[in-house]
């Protein structure tokens, strides 16, 4: 098999960037049209874009370049979608929003849960008697590396918002 082959054959995560009108239903239209064709969502965003009546939606999934294809062609045919594009993941920002609390009942445990959340440029956004709350942006690794780090504080609860990502402007 030559290169140009094995390439496409190749599973990886794909960023699809699609402009929907913003009305009742139509992630339940995408959602629908992945599980009908057994493809897998990683991570959805969906939020208002600068064009009013139309939303953004970021979708991860993914799959070889023949799965990508039918993504991308059955995406086209749905109605209430404007416009369908995978962003090139060398040429586009991708970041993530994790809130992480943390168990800290004690001023050592604070004060060092509180150290991790400032190298890792995080803030706490909600302090408890015994729980501090870190909000953090990134990329998925960075995300990853801290609750690594945190794990041994007693983690209670995390919630993800999955990566979301707009291209680069091009290059001069």
């Amino acid at each position: 098999m030559d290169n140009k082959n094995q390439k496409n054959n190749e599973m990886r995560s794909h960023i699809i960037s699609t402009l929907v009108e913003n009305k009742p239903g139509v992630l339940q239209q995408v959602s629908s049209l992945f599980s009908r064709r057994s493809f897998n969502i990683e991570s959805i965003t969906v939020g208002e874009s600068e064009t009013k009546g139309l939303a953004a939606m970021v979708i991860i999934s993914k799959g070889d370049e023949k799965i990508l294809e039918q993504i991308t062609k059955q995406l086209n045919k749905l109605v209430d979608v404007v416009k369908v594009v995978e962003l090139d993941p060398d040429n586009s920002v991708k970041r993530e929003l994790a809130l992480i609390k943390v168990k800290a009942d004690s001023e050592l445990m604070r004060s060092e849960v509180i150290q991790y959340a400032n190298i890792f440029r995080g803030k706490i956004v909600d302090i408890g008697f015994s729980t501090l709350t870190i909000e953090i942006t990134g990329n998925p690794n960075k995300i990853n590396a801290l609750i690594s780090l945190l794990q041994n504080f007693g983690i209670k609860k995390i919630v993800r918002t999955g990566p979301t990502a707009i291209a680069r402007e091009a290059s001069l």
